[in-house]
This record gives C-alpha cells, structure tokens and sequence, in this order.
C-alpha cells in the first residue's frame, strides 16, 4: 500500500481526495490491479461511499 494512500485514525477524506487516490491506483486502464491494489481499492470504495453518505464525523 502506498504510504500517501495511509490515514490515520479519525482523519476524513474528502470525496475529491478518495477518488484521487482511487485513480492513482492504476497505472494504466488494462493493467490489472495487484491482489494488495484490489483490497485498497475496495477500502477506498467502501470510504467513499460513507462519505458520500454523510455516514462518517470528523473526530473532535
């Protein structure tokens, strides 16, 4: 997993930057993704859609 992609507890990602990071994944449309790649990109998925749900608060 690529250190930029890593967050730490409590920390939000914005939708932008989730789909960044999601795009950053591939290095070309036909390479397929890594077993590592495919797990990250699942979480990532997974995070933007509580995102975009509004399923997630910012820690205090």
């Amino acid at each position: 997993m690529s250190p930029d992609l890593v967050t730490s507890p409590g920390v939000v990602r914005s939708a932008a930057d989730l789909n960044a990071a999601i795009r950053a994944l591939w290095s070309h449309p036909a390479v397929p993704l890594s077993r590592e790649q495919r797990a990250e990109y699942e979480r990532l998925c997974a995070e933007l859609r509580r995102v975009e749900r509004g399923d997630v608060t910012t820690a205090a």
